[in-house]
């Protein structure tokens, strides 16, 4: 899997200022946020009234997780921060669309599923088929009513925000030990000038 952020210190003949960047279509977080991105729109536009300010509330955090994960990915070659702070901002849109569907049911007076729950586990494992897409969850968001939708929806954010816990610790790991671009640029003129200091005059 391709984790943005993810490069080596640079040795005396690195000449690569910017580290691998980019890429984020290829990271397992971007592709559950986009799943949940489709799974919103198809649960707001079936459930919910769309004059209701819910409806844009929840589509702009659901939209937000899945955009600033990739904006992170892109910026990540010039700033490890503004990278680690977008994909702070994808977590933290999610945790509040995952308090929308929480809502939705305790309204309906509902309860989510349980982590151990039949239907809980078997959307879980939905996750290890290969050339997983929407399709695969759509007929539980679409043809199942508004609270087996929810749960599943529920249940697709906990899999992408526990994605998303993984790939900022690992993103702040490689901060800490390698540094940003700043560190980069500076070994990169480091080596520069002592490769100059070496020539013969």
């Amino acid at each position: 899997m391709f984790v943005s952020g993810n490069l080596d210190p640079m040795g005396p003949e690195d000449n690569n200022l910017l580290p691998p960047h980019g890429g984020y279509a290829d990271l397992a977080a971007y592709k559950m946020a986009e799943l949940v991105f489709d799974g919103t729109c198809a649960f707001t536009g079936l459930y919910l009234d769309r004059k209701s300010r819910t409806v844009d509330q929840m589509v702009q955090a659901a939209r937000s997780g899945k955009q600033n994960i990739a904006e992170g990915s892109v910026a990540s070659g010039t700033s490890k921060k503004i990278e680690l702070k977008l994909i702070g901002i994808a977590r933290a849109s999610l945790a509040e669309l995952l308090e929308d569907y929480r809502d939705f049911l305790r309204l309906s007076g509902e309860e989510p599923w349980t982590k151990d729950h039949e239907k809980a586990i078997f959307i879980r494992r939905l996750a290890y088929r290969t050339n997983r897409s929407y399709k695969t969850y759509q007929s539980y968001i679409e043809t199942k009513g508004p609270i087996n939708a929810s749960n599943t929806m529920i249940c697709l954010i906990h899999q992408t925000n526990y994605l998303l816990d993984k790939l900022i610790k690992r993103l702040e790991s490689d901060f800490l030990e390698n540094g940003g671009f700043t560190e980069r640029l500076y070994t990169a003129r480091k080596h520069a000038r002592a490769k100059t200091d070496e020539k013969p005059s």
